[in-house]
């Protein structure tokens, strides 16, 4: 959790260590003498390392002997008058080795003092500061955008007392900001002081992370920023691509440097010669690769039995370069590979996260079986129990028995209704091959009028009204109320 008063994290939480350990500062040092007493003849070494925004730290003088703790923020004095805010990076010992390596001498007079340490008002007001900072940027910027300086405001801070603003700005070339200067004192009512720093620099103060998943080297504990060109990539075998070989701050990475030391210790091996070629009695052999961590070199065989890539030892290398001097071609080059390859041993512990898919909770969609049976559908298995209940027995398609007659609709209830007498061969044939309509007179009428059931119905009916009901002798009306 981020403490507000310690480290100055608001809402989030503190992703570098806690207060007691001091990993909020950046370029952190820890002191390992923190918990070892001095002796009671000894006094405390009274000049203390304070860390401020940045990577920039200074060394002050603790005249008052106040009690003081690492990440504590005190008062201490500046140069130009006035007060400056900052926190305890280093105190007791270790500080006469800080010193050493920034090459200051202990009896320096040019080491300020601290005042005090800080106050409640003390911090409010570095915090109002604090606040003021990006919209004076902002505004900075806008102003040399009209000025039409060739330079980058990258970052501004002010002083804890509101006297003094630093602008940090990156340039190519050397830029006139005489009128600038002018506009921003106007606007802020503050002591202007421009101070150019380079793109490593800015990107050690800003932050951020690199491709290699951590925090910036230069925000954290990189401070000597040497000169990084494109040899470090070829000694170390890697593709001169600009945008993998490039850091935030647009140049080559500094961390190019780190291993450059074991691979030009390990090159001194290998032979000089880049193109490299073993005669042999079938053939040539071209190198292709060099793994220069493993010390082995990877040929291809042209004109031989096979194009796979051989590697090679180095020593066997220098062997068989030594008998091509004599005038000797090796038979085949197999004969020398590299035989002991290095087996990868399976760690004791399992590894349960490794183990588990990234789609182990995807499930396959099922494709859906067209299937035309009538039976599998219950839909139509719901029909038929409807037609069961109202005496309709269709033929079932998957029930296999075709000798099943098939049994009257609900429109055909009447047992006195004919059944329609089978087609002839000339009904089956298409509409034009049909005989015209006056040869089949033949065909029984369907008409309404001769039908005798609607006959029955109209004579049944009284008083000529077709919708009045049918009389029933069995059951006569009844009489009108009166």
């Amino acid at each position: 959790m981020g403490c507000g008063v310690a480290c100055g994290t608001k809402g989030g939480g503190c992703s570098s260590g806690g207060c007691s350990t001091g990993g909020c500062n950046k370029l952190n040092v820890y002191d390992w003498l923190a918990d070892m007493e001095l002796p009671p003849s000894m006094r405390p070494f009274d000049v203390v390392e304070v860390s401020f925004k940045g990577s920039r730290k200074g060394f002050y003088r603790n005249v008052h002997n106040l009690d003081l703790y690492k990440g504590e923020p005190i008062v201490v004095e500046v140069e130009t008058g006035g007060y400056d805010i900052g926190r305890v990076s280093v105190k007791g010992e270790l500080v006469k080795l800080q010193l050493k390596k920034a090459g200051v001498s202990e009896d320096d007079d040019r080491i300020k003092k601290i005042y005090r340490i800080a106050t409640e008002a003390d911090l409010a007001k570095w915090q109002e500061c604090k606040e003021l900072e990006i919209p004076t940027q902002y505004k900075a910027r806008s102003f040399a955008i009209e000025l039409g300086l060739d330079m980058k405001l990258s970052d501004v801070e002010y002083q804890a007392d509101k006297r003094k603003a630093v602008f940090f700005y990156t340039a190519e070339a050397r830029v006139d900001f005489r009128e600038l200067i002018k506009r921003l004192a106007e606007a802020f009512k503050v002591k202007i002081e421009m101070r150019q720093i380079s793109y490593r620099e800015e990107a050690g103060r800003l932050g951020g992370i690199g491709s290699c998943g951590r925090t910036l080297c230069c925000s954290t504990w990189l401070t000597d920023f040497k000169q990084v060109n494109t040899g470090a990539a070829r000694y170390q075998n890697l593709s001169l691509n600009q945008l993998k070989l490039s850091g935030q701050c647009g140049r080559l990475k500094c961390c190019l440097n780190f291993e450059l030391d074991t691979y030009v210790e390990a090159l001194q091996e290998f032979p000089k010669d880049d193109k490299l070629t073993i005669e042999l009695e079938t053939g040539r052999a071209i190198l292709q690769k060099t793994d220069i961590l493993r010390r082995i070199m990877l040929f291809t065989v042209i004109g031989g039995d096979s194009n796979s890539w051989i590697s090679l030892p180095v020593q066997k290398v220098k062997e068989l370069m030594e008998m091509n001097a004599r005038g000797e071609k090796p038979a085949m080059l197999s004969e020398y590979a590299n035989e002991k390859e290095v087996a990868i041993e399976e760690p004791d512990f399992k590894d349960m996260v490794g183990e588990d898919s990234i789609t182990r909770l995807d499930r396959p969609k099922k494709k859906k079986s067209r299937n035309n049976s009538r039976g599998n559908n219950p839909r139509n298995n719901q029909n038929e129990r409807r037609d069961t209940r109202g005496g309709d027995t269709r033929e079932r398609k998957e029930s296999g028995n075709p000798e099943k007659p098939k049994t009257n609709t609900p429109h055909s209830h009447n047992p006195n209704r004919q059944e329609r007498p089978p087609q002839n061969k000339e009904d089956q044939k298409p509409r034009n091959e049909r005989p015209p309509n006056n040869q089949n007179q033949n065909r029984p009428n369907n008409n309404r009028n001769n039908n005798p059931r609607n006959n029955q119905n109209r004579n049944n009916n009284r008083g000529g009204n077709s919708n009045a009901p049918r009389r029933n002798d069995n059951n006569p009306p009844k009489p009108p109320a009166e």
